[in-house]
Order: structure tokens, then C-alpha cells, then sequence
């Protein structure tokens, strides 16, 4: 026996059951229906809770005086004894969070209830609502965290299908300034799929609001950072650096209308962190052919091409491009989860340029020439249109690549597979012919599949871009063949 400041006795029984009251409140132990459980084995009889409505949250359904439980819902008692055939009960009133009424904490046993049963009760009524006032705050939490993350998603969504100022406009609500610029750099962060969210709080936790931080919807593995300013930039690169087994990849500034066009460049960049001692790296500032072509002749054609979706209504335009856009740049799949739409929509999109253009993407000449005018276009904006009558007769795409300096680019690009003894140049050249189809390539070939497989991915570290991932970097590659008259050019309308 040990006595109290106030001269009551406790028991070392009473002193454990306080104990084990308590260890209920700790983070990794809040469960109502742990603690249900647990007072009714206390007490050597059962236990239930049951909210105002009389719907059992938890614990074992017993009969209960309708009177008294309507009483103490009401708040017309706080607490109640009931005994009858043979059964003892004790009923408790429990608030709820945000709400008038309450609940009903009620015991039942065959014996008589003595102060140490009838305390365990009444304290443990008290846990109960501290319990359910924190699981509803951890609940408003989540659903706070997960409104805040489909936000954060569905501004990247506006972004990559160029809609600025409503992208803007969403924005100022919770991030103020945040995209009050023109350009931005997109990042990539890759970690373990199961490792992701806690990346993601990092992320967060780094930079602030001074970037947009979104759960990539494509890639379990990502985490894509839009970032306006430089500080970021530089904290991003300090957090990886802290984080074994995370890679980064980075595009160029990008005005905010390319944001697809940067996010491409990031998830480029990030296939070469892999090879990084610092498992990082920013899309390449290597010589891209679209800067080696006369930009006059290179926008004539662009206008030309493109003319045929300048009836369209600006919305539906801009939908279209940017759909296809990203749909030439990743698969179908991925484009419909980055722009949050199904991907029959995503093909019923391309399927509609298809047919304005007079073009068929299952030809990778004409999806490489169709990416090329694109991001042509995206520049072409903050240009202004010449006159009509300053205007010549448009370019074609032959007058685009006849160049020299595209010519010689693409020449010594191409020719980088010729060392090789398996004549990996050949085997290229005719897989970009038939469409990047390693079937078709084989039975044209007279090899297997298997071995243009290989090939192909051989000639990746040669020329240092990928290929079977398409995008961008294939794109390169296939411009290098027509500029060198390695493939024919497409067939396109006009």
C-alpha cells in the first residue's frame, strides 16, 4: 500500500492499470478499439463504444436502457448505473469531436462494480475522447495534406498543357508569387518506390514554398520539382547529396509554356545521374540539330505545317499540342497520369493532329519531324509574325535539313557507330525505317529480334542518348538520319 498527497491509498493493482491507461496515448498506440478492448478484459466483463447515432465504433454489442443512452447522447447526464437480470453496467458519456451529441462508453459484467472497476471506467471514457479528438485531427491533417497534394498536381497538369494563367491563378491562392515568372527549371527526384513519400516530405521540408513539389501520377519512383527561382535548386542538390540511392535530374530554363519540354529534358538528364558519382545532372547543353538550321526557313515550315490547327479555337489548339507534345514524347500511359486524363483521350487527341496534319505517327520520321516543329513552335510564340505580305513561299523540310552545318552534325553523329564490326549503323538506320519495330527490322535484316534489340542499345552509350525510351533523344538520332540521307523523309500534307 502507498499513500497519495491526499491521504487515499492506491493499490500497486490501480497503479498498473493507470500505466497501461496511459501507454494507450502514446503515438504508436492510439487505437479506440485497442483501448475498448482492453478496459473490458480490465474488468472481467465486455465493453462497447457506440457514437450518437447508436452505430458501434467499437468493442463487443451488448442491450442498453434506450432511456439512458438517449439521456447521456443528449447531455442530459454524464454517467449511469443500470442493473437487471443478472447483469451490472456502467455507461459513460463520451464527446465527440465537432458535434452536440455524444456517445456512449457502456461496461457490462455479472458482478457488482467496486471503486476500482468504476474508476477504470470513468478514466478510461476520458482516453477514449482524447483518442477521438486526435484521430480527427490526424484525419482533417490527412485530408488536408491530400487536397494540398492534388493542387500542387493539378497546377503541373495546367502547366504542362501550357494554360499559364490559369496555373497562376491556382497558385496565388496558397503559394502567393510562387509563378510570377517566366521560366523555371523542372527536376526529377528518383528514390524507391516504398521510399517515396518520405522523400517527398523532404522535398517539402527543403525548399519551402519556393517550388512546386508534386508525386509524379506516371512513375511510382518520382517526384518532379518546378522551380522559378535558384535557391532551390541549390538546397535540391544538397538534399540529394545527404541521401544515398537518390538520383537527380535537371532540364534547362524553360520559359513556363515548356514546361513539358523541361520535364522531357529532366527525366533525359536523370538516366545519366545514374552513371554520376554525384547522382546527379542537368539535361546536356550539347548542339541540338533545331539550332544548326536556318531559323527563317526553320519557322516558315513550322507555320506551315502546323497551319492546319490554327482554326481551332485557342483552347482546343493548345490542348492538342500539348497533348501531343507529351504523347510523342513518352508513352500514351505516361501522358495520360502526367496530364491527369485517360489515355484513350490522350490517343483520340494525337489521332486528331494526325489527321489535320496528314501525318501517321507510326512513322518515327514523321513523329521525330512533327517533336521538331513543336518545340519549334513553343519559341515561335514571343516572335512576332511577319507581315503577310513580307512573307515568301514556305519552306519545306527538305529546304530545313539541307543545311551544312546539320549535314555535318548529323554526318559525324551517325558516324560514330561505324567502328563497330556488327554494322550498327546499318541496323539503326533500317530500325528507324521500319518504325522502330525490332520485328520488322529483323525479318529485313535476316537476323533476330533479340540481336536488333541488342544493337540498338549498344549504340546508345556510342552516341549518348537513349533510344529504345524514345523522346527527345531518339528524336536527335532520327534527324541525324534524314539530315544525312541515311532514311527518306515522311510524307506530310502540303
Amino acid at each position: 500500500m502507498a499513500g497519495s498527497e491526499d491521504g487515499a491509498r492506491t493499490t500497486g493493482a490501480e497503479v498498473t492499470w493507470a500505466r497501461e491507461l496511459l501507454e494507450h496515448l502514446r503515438p504508436t498506440g492510439r487505437d479506440v478499439r485497442r483501448v475498448v478492448a482492453w478496459l473490458a478484459d480490465g474488468v472481467q466483463g465486455t465493453a462497447l463504444l457506440q457514437d450518437d447515432t447508436g452505430t458501434l465504433v467499437a468493442g463487443t454489442p451488448v442491450p442498453l436502457d434506450e432511456v439512458l443512452v438517449a439521456d447521456l447522447v443528449t447531455g442530459r447526464i454524464a454517467s449511469a448505473a443500470w442493473e437487471g437480470e443478472g447483469r451490472h453496467q456502467r455507461l459513460v458519456r463520451v464527446a465527440q469531436p465537432h458535434s452536440a451529441a455524444a456517445g456512449v462508453l457502456a461496461v457490462s459484467r455479472d458482478t457488482p462494480f467496486d471503486r476500482h472497476a468504476s474508476d477504470m471506467v470513468t478514466h478510461t471514457a476520458q482516453v477514449v475522447e482524447l483518442l477521438l479528438r486526435a484521430r480527427e485531427s490526424t484525419v482533417a491533417g490527412r485530408r488536408l495534406q491530400r487536397a494540398t497534394s492534388d493542387l500542387r498536381l493539378a497546377i503541373l497538369q495546367l502547366l504542362m498543357v501550357e494554360d499559364i494563367v490559369s496555373a497562376r491563378r491556382v497558385a496565388a491562392g496558397l503559394w502567393p508569387g510562387l509563378l510570377d515568372t517566366d521560366s523555371a527549371c523542372v527536376y526529377v527526384v528518383e528514390s524507391a518506390a516504398g521510399d517515396r513519400d518520405r522523400l517527398l516530405e523532404e522535398c517539402l521540408n527543403a525548399i519551402a514554398e519556393q517550388a512546386l513539389v508534386v508525386r509524379c501520377p506516371a512513375m511510382d519512383q518520382h517526384v518532379i520539382v518546378v522551380i522559378p527561382g535558384d535557391t532551390a535548386a541549390h538546397d535540391l542538390r544538397a538534399l540529394i547529396e545527404r541521401r544515398p540511392g537518390t538520383f537527380l535530374g535537371g532540364s534547362a530554363r524553360q520559359s513556363l509554356a515548356r514546361t513539358a519540354t523541361a520535364y522531357g529534358q529532366a527525366v533525359s538528364a536523370l538516366a545519366v545521374a545514374h552513371f554520376r558519382p554525384d547522382n546527379a545532372a542537368v539535361y546536356a547543353e550539347r548542339t541540338h540539330p533545331e539550332r544548326l538550321m536556318d531559323p527563317a526557313l526553320l519557322h516558315s515550315w513550322t507555320a506551315q505545317l502546323l497551319r492546319p490547327l490554327d482554326a481551332l479555337a485557342h483552347h482546343t489548339r493548345a490542348e492538342l499540342l500539348a497533348t501531343t507534345r507529351l504523347g510523342l514524347e513518352f508513352t500514351a500511359v505516361n501522358a495520360a497520369k502526367v496530364l491527369g486524363v485517360s489515355r484513350n483521350t490522350v490517343r483520340a487527341r494525337m489521332e486528331r493532329v494526325e489527321g489535320l496534319l496528314g501525318v501517321s505517327f507510326t512513322d518515327l520520321t514523321a513523329r521525330a519531324v512533327v517533336h521538331l516543329a513543336l518545340n519549334t513552335q513553343v519559341g515561335m510564340e514571343s516572335v512576332p509574325a511577319a507581315p503577310e505580305a513580307e512573307q515568301e513561299t514556305p519552306a519545306g523540310l527538305g529546304d530545313v535539313l539541307s543545311g551544312p552545318a546539320l549535314r555535318t552534325w548529323g554526318q559525324d553523329l551517325v558516324g560514330r557507330l561505324a567502328p563497330d564490326a556488327r554494322d550498327l549503323r546499318r541496323t539503326l538506320r533500317t530500325w528507324i525505317a521500319a518504325g522502330g519495330n525490332s520485328e520488322r527490322t529483323a525479318q529485313a535484316l535476316g537476323v533476330h529480334a533479340q540481336t536488333v534489340r541488342e544493337h540498338v542499345r549498344s549504340a546508345e552509350p556510342v552516341l549518348e542518348r537513349q533510344l529504345l525510351a524514345g523522346g527527345s533523344d531518339l528524336y536527335e538520332v532520327v534527324l541525324a538520319h534524314l539530315a544525312t540521307g541515311d532514311v527518306r523523309q515522311p510524307r506530310l500534307a502540303g
